[in-house]
């Protein structure tokens, strides 16, 4: 299957979950060509917002995307190109 780029876009509403999500993060390392993170700020309505970049096939996108979108707190929302 042809690997293609694409991004991975995660909220983090709450830190109850941070080292289970770098866990997974780690697991699919092979796949991030970048990550840029927005921290959370003080306010405790804030969110921490990071977004990845990453080269994948459709199985390895949706591995990655779906681990992350089971741990609670957590939103995702993914999407590749449609070409090389």
């Amino acid at each position: 299957m042809q690997r293609r780029i694409g991004f991975v876009g995660i909220i983090l509403e709450n830190r109850k979950n941070v080292d289970e999500l770098n866990r997974v993060i780690s697991d699919h390392a092979g796949l991030i060509l970048a990550r840029v993170g927005l921290p959370m700020r003080g306010d405790e309505t804030a969110a921490a917002v990071i977004t990845l970049v990453v080269e994948a096939t459709t199985d390895e996108m949706g591995a990655l995307a779906g681990r992350l979108g089971k741990l609670e707190g957590i939103s995702v929302k993914s999407a590749l190109a449609k070409q090389r």
